[in-house]
């Protein structure tokens, strides 16, 4: 027993030992990536500071404060040393740190996707199962059309679409931004999460205000990930219940709801969990036409924004911050996926 023990311990210890690895030599790919790209596109980040108008004696002074004036390869582990202390550098942009921006975008997104991947789900997964179960009916036929416009519709123009009839003409929803004018700089930022945040403060107002803007923006991502996770869910299940085992259990009479679900669903929730996270993540990580159309601060405008002003310290971080997401998403997946499947242990 003390054997099995000691033999379980080591396992796992190899196993977060190896994750850590993983993860490092990720980020520390994903930097390379972007930093020596960052270097080599035309756009000077010393004229974003000093402007076009400074001096020569100015650039000059400015390029080596920002240490430009160094080789690549010495500009990049001086960067990855500053990383480790925790320092992102200061933004150009905004003028202040990059982690503290970080801290303020990141939560701005994840509210909104995960709002979206929720609908998604709760959307996307019947409507396969639907779609799987009544193969080649017009049911089977809206379901996949829908399904095609998500895949075929760009964002932006569903985004300026849907400002237009909700906000201008029908005023069902509140306009860009996370709340309107007047209430804005009104909660404080506990969590970050506009919505947990005014009710945390009692301010109900701020909530359904908050609501009114985010509900368009979140629904825009959700039908662009209930499109994927719907085609998915039906490809998926239209597999299973091909299987002998199914035919098996309608020639013994089941009833069909059990075999639908009972026997096509429970075994494709595994690959359902992969789906999902997949979806999750691009929504986390896609969403910059979205939060560009609602005017929306989150970590794909800060990205967007740092890229037109040449502000690298930003685009690295908001990269960085992109890169560990999928990671950990990616890992919650494995979890989940062995706590469902002990096949996997």
């Amino acid at each position: 027993m003390r054997q099995w023990s000691r033999r379980r311990i080591n396992a796992l210890l190899k196993e977060v030992g190896w994750f850590v690895v993983t993860v490092a030599l990720t980020c520390l790919g994903l930097l390379a990536i972007t930093f020596f790209i960052g270097r080599v596109v035309p756009i000077d980040p010393v004229l974003a500071i000093v402007g076009d108008r400074a001096s020569a004696s100015t650039y000059e002074a400015a390029r080596v404060a920002m240490g430009l004036d160094r080789p690549l390869y010495q500009q990049f582990f001086s960067y990855v040393g500053d990383i480790l202390t925790g320092d992102f550098g200061t933004s150009v942009s905004t003028g202040r740190p990059v982690l503290d921006d970080l801290a303020r975008v990141f939560p701005a997104t994840l509210e909104m996707a995960t709002i979206g991947i929720l609908i998604g789900v709760f959307l996307g997964v019947p409507m396969g199962v639907l779609a799987a179960s009544r193969q080649g009916s017009l049911v089977d036929q809206v379901i996949r059309v829908v399904g095609l416009l998500g895949y075929s519709i760009p964002a932006f123009w569903v985004g300026l679409v849907g400002l237009a009839l909700f906000y201008a003409q029908l005023r069902w929803v509140g306009g860009p931004g996370r709340v309107g004018i007047f209430y804005d700089g009104l909660v404080p930022h506990i969590t970050g999460l506009m919505l947990v945040d005014s009710l945390l403060t009692g301010q109900v107002e701020v909530f359904w205000d908050a609501v009114s803007h985010i509900v368009l923006p979140s629904s825009i991502l959700g039908f662009f990930s209930l499109a994927y996770i719907a085609r998915m869910t039906r490809s998926f299940m239209l597999d299973q219940l091909s299987q002998e085992f199914v035919t098996t259990a309608r020639v013994k009479g089941v009833p069909e709801w059990q075999v639908i679900w009972r026997h096509g669903f429970y075994p494709i929730r595994i690959q359902l969990i992969t789906v999902i996270s997949l979806s999750y993540a691009g929504l986390l990580e896609g969403s910059v036409m979205i939060e560009t159309v609602f005017s929306w601060p989150g970590i794909g405008n800060y990205l967007t924004t740092g890229l037109f002003n040449a502000d690298m310290n930003a685009v690295l971080g908001a990269t960085l911050v992109i890169g560990a997401v999928f990671i950990l998403i990616n890992k919650l997946s494995d979890v989940l996926y062995r706590v469902l499947d002990p096949r996997a242990r």
